[in-house]
């Protein structure tokens, strides 16, 4: 009885996070207008030493579960209808956020620098929007930018750490509830409950701090890799 119990559990937890997937997917492409498409998902039942195993033809995949594949990325769209028929026919498929145009740009650094930047963006006052976070990194949603905006800055930069990384127009970001190889995806800071569309600020308000975290974190922060 105690297993008959345990599997209901387990399915009930594994219905209601299908839902939360889908739910929130349709969200950010019909509230949000941000465009989405589903990522391929790690095969839940093959593991190595290292960890999951990606569902995409590459055997040695180092972000499995987290990145898109089948549809490309460029199938990313808003569309209510066709966001639903991938959630429904795919309903374990992580969330893949399609960055830049007119959707979000982030910037994410390894978890380790990722709370050290938080910290150090509270202290000074910058008004922070959504927050991504894995195991691994978090990732600050900024506004839109180009990549000669994003060059111009950097470029006044004595340097920029390796652990950085920006996604900007061409790029993509997993947004919560997904889950990878890695682990669960989640809110660091959620949006504000009830907004219209996320406030972001922009790439200038946080790169200082980005910069300046992921230089003074052991190792540069770089010790989780992805």
């Amino acid at each position: 009885m105690r297993e008959i119990l345990g599997r209901r559990r387990r399915l009930r937890f594994r219905r209601k996070a299908r839902t939360a997937r889908l739910e929130a997917a349709v969200t950010f492409a019909t509230e949000w207008d941000w465009p989405v498409l589903p990522g391929v998902e790690p095969k839940a039942t093959a593991r190595t030493a290292e960890g999951s195993v990606c569902a995409c033809p590459d055997p040695e995949c180092p972000v499995p579960g987290a990145h898109p594949y089948d549809p490309g990325l460029l199938a990313a769209t808003t569309d209510e209808r066709m966001v639903r028929w991938w959630w429904t026919t795919r309903p374990d498929a992580p969330v893949v956020l399609a960055t830049g145009g007119s959707a979000p740009c982030a910037v994410s650094l390894p978890a380790v620098a990722g709370a050290r930047a938080l910290a150090a963006l509270d202290a000074t006052g910058v008004r922070l929007g959504p927050v991504v976070a894995t195991p691994t990194r978090w990732s600050i949603l900024v506004a839109p930018y180009g990549l000669e905006r994003l060059g111009d800055l950097l470029y006044a930069k004595d340097g920029v750490p390796s652990s950085l990384r920006f996604h900007g127009e061409g790029g993509y970001l997993l947004l919560p509830p997904s889950v990878t190889g890695a682990g669960q995806v989640r809110w660091e800071r959620a949006p504000l409950a009830g907004s219209a569309r996320p406030w972001l600020p922009d790439v200038e308000a946080v790169v200082d701090a980005l910069v300046e975290a992921s230089t003074s974190a052991p190792g540069g922060g770089s010790r989780l890799t992805y």
